[in-house]
């Protein structure tokens, strides 16, 4: 295990850091850098270099497109390239973060996603995309629809299995208690049906963090709920399998590998078990998310500082 990290009072710059989305992609972060002041060409060749991981590609533009220039220098970069499907499909997940931030309609990304999903149509990107979109704006049968399509693509799609779960997590139960909740048969059924060594094997934890998300704001609990969530039979299970998993694959390689370990890390603190919390928390270094830090209506940055603080005896 890496060394741990060291006391809060000397890791303000690192710190600083804490939920920057592109995670520990460094090559990412420093052409977002260049990207931002309008220099499109490392994007493209990182773009070039990246291939067909589907997980990758698809982190990267999505962390590319956040950037709130990113629609001006994908123009631009397609004025040069007109035929690039690179650019092309950059500009399509930056309009769907516009479309998100009010700047942009719904409409007008829907379109540019599929114009991009027909210039590369085994990239799942686009429909990654168009999986965003839905999530905010569409109904739960074009989100399905749309979830197949990525899945088509790369069965494994590490962000859109998160979005479904997540999405699923919010339905209420067709019948019987919450522990028969589909959003743990879904989870399930994805983990059983990747390789041993795929990240969705960390899936049904995602899904009894979103049920408690979503569960905790139903009932108006505070920050201190959820005990019994994480205390049941349903919760050790889960638990027990995918710290098991982690303890033999890990998956470094994998680049929103900080995601898992961040609901991992998360998930052994509300169980009560920090001394494993703490093992996570080695790894996350500073590469903290959003969520599930900010379950139940917390503030991510308080409330991921304090668990990491109190994991490792820290002062």
């Amino acid at each position: 295990m890496s060394p741990p990290p060291p006391p809060l009072g000397r890791a303000r710059k690192r710190d600083a850091q804490l939920f920057d989305p592109a995670l520990c992609d460094t090559e990412l972060v420093d052409v977002r850098a260049q990207f931002t002041q309008g220099r499109w060409a490392k994007a493209r060749s990182l773009l070039v270099a990246t291939g067909d991981d589907w997980d990758r590609r698809g982190h990267r533009l999505v962390v590319l497109a956040e950037t709130p220039a990113a629609t001006a220098w994908a123009r631009e970069w397609l004025l040069a390239e007109p035929e690039s499907a690179d650019a092309v499909t950059l500009l399509a997940c930056a309009a769907v973060f516009g479309a998100l931030r009010r700047k942009g309609t719904p409409e007008a990304a829907e379109e540019a996603c599929r114009r991009a999903a027909a210039l590369l149509p085994a990239d799942p990107t686009p429909w990654l995309g168009l999986l965003l979109l839905t999530r905010a704006f569409g109904t739960e049968e074009e989100f399905s629809r749309h979830f197949d399509q990525v899945r088509a693509r790369h069965r494994e799609h590490h962000h859109a299995h998160h979005l479904m779960v997540s999405r699923l997590a919010e339905r209420a139960p067709a019948a019987g208690s919450d522990p028969l909740h589909e959003v743990y048969d879904f989870a399930a059924w994805a983990a059983e049906e990747s390789p041993a060594d795929s990240p969705l094997a960390v899936l049904p934890v995602i899904a009894h963090a979103e049920r408690y998300r979503v569960l905790a704001a139903g009932q108006g609990h505070g920050p201190d709920a959820g005990a019994e969530h994480w205390s049941g039979r349903r919760a050790r299970q889960v638990l027990r399998s995918a710290f098991d998993w982690w303890l033999e694959w890990e998956r470094e390689d994998h680049p929103r590998n900080r995601v898992d370990l961040n609901f991992l890390a998360h998930a052994k603190l509300c169980e009560g078990r920090p001394a494993e919390a703490a093992a996570l928390f080695q790894r996350i270094g500073s590469h903290a998310t959003q969520a599930p830090w900010s379950y139940p209506d917390r503030d991510p940055h308080k409330a991921f500082l304090a668990a990491r603080s109190a994991a490792l005896g820290t002062a």
